[in-house]
């Protein structure tokens, strides 16, 4: 529609970007070879980003490629996953047909979040029926992390499937706008794609990436992936500005004229094109930007304002909705718009469905300029239009933008279920981000709308182990209560690694619910709380969990009771177990089976299987996990997926089958990373770390670390990272960097610094660090501390490491000058007090066992080379050469003296 109306304005010559286009072309050649090539073209508004796109896919169709482009759509704190993603591929759809049809073969569900006119209207999932932490379908399931990983994938290989005959050109546009879901998506294209004639571009407005903007991590992890290639494009110059000019006039330009429009534009090209056809006092205007925007928009008749002023409401908009907006006739309307399109103030979108404005900064001056009310009431004949026809715009938009119009026309009542189901289609398209952002703005109107209104509000499902509803018992049936969207916010907030704001949500929700009538959902917030604290280093978490237990003993099982069973006793697993902590893990395991919660269920199995561990049943533990593994790739339950592969990993090392751990943690890491369990990740790399530092490949290692930190959140696994580079840091002899490596561990750790999993070992380094630089004072001190946290029980895996290493200290201090002899003896007699009794069930705790009775006899002025025989052939089966060889010095050593001792007699 209206294909013949000519732009007076947009320069016939393409200036100043010869270079950046040679490279796109370039990426374009190397693309067609089968290297799939990946660009973020960056610039502020009004550069050439997009004239610069545009020049490049017209080279990339005369070369007979396929292309297409998607743009992110400004809808600020509603969102709209994978928007961007959906336009391009629709344009794909219109232009290859069956072909796509046939790539898509046998994945149509899963791709119907991005292609629904290919999957069908039936294909997209709908909610799941609330329940009380139950399994649920793999399409219905909100927190359904599977599904996501799938949608990527089948993304991917679509994508591939579609170059094998072509180059395929996929331009991404407005990045800045973009909500998490897309710019996560584009990610996993950029690192995943292989082999394929793929060109994936992505622009963004460089001025609008403030310090706190969401896309700036995402650059900045794109700039660490050797495959994306990242352009900025400065302004033009002086001589530029020149030739551009000569080419909208079409004659060279005045030398004082282009001096001063240079100067004025300061070489923006958008702005010496505005300044340039704004006539010869162009360069009086007013200094304000909106004035010179708005010229162009002044010079139309009447009725084409009218028509800019509304379509300027939304970034694109489609012609009906717009036609049902303003109540014009057809006739009357496309005369608006020939007249908009010919001044270059609206342009046509690719799909000829629409129109959008030429550029992103004119309509936000048309939108600086309307009245107050205005936008309120234009928000409002928006949304009445597409409410009264909801096809008006695309299905997979149409909830979120119904949300945003009756957000912005200031009506409460209509905005609030729009909004939630806006949030329940962001969950069904595992969009957390998009979807926390929709509930927040749910609960900011829930106020404002009458009660008998929340009333008829349906129930929104719940997430884990959440309860029905019924925190009303006078009010029967489902009913919505603002409880339920604290709780619904309080996980899409975990999920989308928003820690601080959930811990926020779990303590508004505490405040509000009434413990007395509603024990279980109370116990459920205490529950989410203690993860919370844990995760952010605020505490151990365990006044939570106990609290949480008070609430729910003597109640009816249910699946918050096992739930909080599961929870307390992997606290005492990671902490110190006693003589209740199997049992419990048990009764947990027992009561989620018995009310129907899987993903508790399975849970708690990843806990009971470290306790057997533990325990000295290593081969029944290790087996319960590699179950719990095999049925979560049937079984959706991001909760124990994310554990089960790191606790194998760990499990395998620690009972010493490490090369086994080596290839489990890989895996998992892929396996998460398709996930997008960012954090999980990050915990998996670091039990790989370790086992890679035991069987002394160090390289391989140090990129694991390297490679994988940046994604992780928890105080955990960042404190987890800082121990293993101090471990690589003492193995090369870097003695100095240890002790601000430990101290950064400790520093993410927080308040929750005494679990034993870190607190042993950090010890352990600090102490071999102070002793390698002559502070044996300092070794001596923090040893003391490390042995008052003993006896741990379960813990054995930790503590047999530690005494070998106070054992080493005293040893080495032996005979020393300075020394203090009876502190010392004393250290000796208290390392063989603490090894005394300490379980060696599993065979590689008998290797450390002997290595410490070695050393203790060193320490004690016996060092006996039969005891280190022993202790190297024990550690031999295990394949530690840098352990090992520590060993053989120590056997070497005391072999000498003792051929010393001999000859001397």
């Amino acid at each position: 529609m209206l294909g013949d109306v000519q732009s007076r304005s947009v320069s016939p010559v393409f200036v100043g970007r010869g270079e950046e286009l040679a490279t796109l072309t370039a990426a374009l050649a190397r693309a067609t070879t089968g290297e799939p090539q990946a660009v973020l073209v960056g610039g502020e508004a009004g550069v050439g980003k997009t004239r610069l796109l545009d020049e490049f896919l017209a080279v990339a169709r005369r070369d007979g490629a396929a292309a297409a482009v998607g743009g992110c759509l400004e809808l600020g704190a509603d969102g709209l996953p994978f928007a961007p993603f959906a336009t391009a591929l629709r344009a794909l759809h219109r232009q290859l047909g069956g072909e796509l049809e046939q790539a898509a073969a046998g994945r149509e569900a899963d791709l119907a979040r991005l292609l629904p006119d290919v999957a069908g209207p039936d294909a997209l999932p709908g909610p799941a029926a609330p329940g009380a932490g139950g399994a649920v379908s793999a399409a219905g399931d909100p927190y359904d992390q599977g599904g996501r990983a799938r949608l990527f994938e089948v993304t991917a290989r679509l994508l591939e499937r579609l170059a094998e005959t072509r180059t395929l050109v996929l331009v991404i546009e407005d990045l800045h706008w973009a909500d998490r879901s897309t710019r996560e998506l584009l990610g996993y294209l950029f690192r995943s794609l292989q082999s394929a004639r793929v060109v994936l571009l992505a622009s963004y407005r460089a001025d609008d990436i403030h310090r706190r903007h969401p896309l700036r991590p995402f650059l900045a992890e794109q700039d660490r992936l050797r495959t994306v290639r990242r352009i900025e494009l400065p302004r033009l110059s002086r001589e530029e500005v020149r030739r551009q000019l000569t080419g909208i006039r079409g004659a060279e330009p005045d030398p004082v004229l282009a001096d001063g429009i240079f100067e004025r534009s300061e070489g923006n090209p958008f702005f010496v094109e505005e300044l340039a056809t704004s006539g010869h006092d162009t360069c009086g205007l007013s200094d304000s930007l909106r004035d010179l925007l708005l010229v162009r928009v002044e010079a139309l008749p009447e009725p084409a304002q009218r028509i800019v002023r509304t379509a300027a409401h939304d970034a694109t908009v489609e012609y009906d909705l717009l036609a049902a907006v303003t109540g014009c006739a057809d006739d009357e309307l496309i005369a608006a718009l020939r007249a908009a399109v010919g001044a270059a103030v609206l342009v046509p979108t690719g799909d000829g469905d629409g129109y959008r404005f030429r550029h992103a900064l004119l309509r936000e001056a048309v939108m600086d300029d309307l009245l107050p009310g205005e936008r309120s009431r234009l928000s409002r004949r928006y949304a009445e239009a597409l409410e009264a026809d909801p096809g008006l715009v695309r299905a997979e938009q149409r909830a979120t933008r119904l949300a945003s119009y009756w957000y912005y026309a200031h009506d409460a009542a209509k905005a609030l279920p729009a909004v939630l189901e806006a949030a329940r289609e962001a969950w069904r398209r595992h969009a957390y981000a998009e979807q926390l952002r929709l509930l927040e703005r749910a609960m900011e109107l829930w106020d404002e709308v009458p009660e008998e209104r929340r009333e008829l509000l349906p129930d929104i499902g719940h997430a884990d182990s959440y309860p029905p509803c019924g925190c009303c018992p006078d009010r029967p049936g489902r009913h919505l209560h603002f409880l339920d969207l604290l709780a619904e916010a309080v996980v899409a907030a975990r999920w989308d690694g928003s820690r601080e704001r959930s811990l926020a949500l779990c303590r508004q929700a505490l405040k509000l619910i009434d413990e007395r009538q509603d024990p279980v959902r109370a116990a459920w917030f205490w529950m989410e709380r203690s993860r919370l604290m844990i995760g952010l280093g605020r505490g151990d978490g365990w006044a939570e969990i106990a609290r949480a237990q008070e609430l729910v003993r003597g109640l009816p099982p249910s699946a918050v009771h096992a739930d909080v069973l599961a929870v307390a006793a992997t606290w005492h697993a990671l902490h110190v177990s006693d003589a209740e902590t199997l049992p419990m893990a048990q009764r947990a395991v027992e009561l989620a089976g018995l009310v129907g919660a899987e993903e508790v269920a399975l849970f708690a199995r990843i806990t009971l299987a470290g306790l057997l561990v533990a325990a000295g049943e290593a081969d029944r533990g290790i087996d319960e996990l590699y179950a719990v593994r095999q049925t979560l790739e049937r079984v959706r339950a991001p909760r124990a997926l994310g554990r089960v592969h790191c606790n194998l990993a760990d499990a395998l090392h620690k009972t010493g089958r490490t090369a086994e751990a080596v290839e489990v943690a890989e895996r998992g890491i892929e396996v998460l990373r398709r996930h997008r369990m960012d954090n999980s990740v990050g915990f998996t790399a670091t039990n790989l770390a370790e086992a890679l530092l035991a069987l002394g490949e160090w390289e391989r290692a140090e990129a694991v670390l390297v490679r994988y930190r940046d994604g992780s959140r928890s105080a955990g696994t960042l404190a987890s990272f800082e121990l293993h580079t101090a471990t690589l840091a003492l193995d090369r002899g870097q003695f100095d960097l240890v002790p601000g490596l430990v101290a950064a561990g400790r520093g993410h750790l927080g308040k929750n610094d005494m679990e034993p999993q870190y607190e042993l070992p950090l010890a352990g380094a600090e102490l071999r660090a102070a002793a390698a630089r002559g502070r044996f004072d300092e070794a001596l001190a923090v040893l003391d501390c490390a042995l008052g946290l003993l006896p741990l029980l379960g813990q054995e895996a930790y503590v047999w490491p530690l005494l070998v290493r106070g054992a080493e200290l005293a040893g080495d201090l032996r005979g020393l000058p300075g020394t203090d002899e009876p502190r010392r003896q004393a250290l000796v007699d208290r390392l063989h007090a603490s090894g005394r009794g300490l379980a060696c069930r599993a065979g590689i705790w008998r290797a450390w066992s002997l290595r410490f009775d070695a050393e203790l006899a060193r320490a004690r002025g016996v060092n006996d080379p039969e005891r280190w025989a022993e202790a190297a052939a024990a550690f031999e089966p295990y394949g530690y050469p840098h352990l090992s060889a520590g060993i053989a010095h120590r056997w070497a050593e005391a072999l000498l003296m003792a051929g010393a001792a001999t000859t001397a007699g």
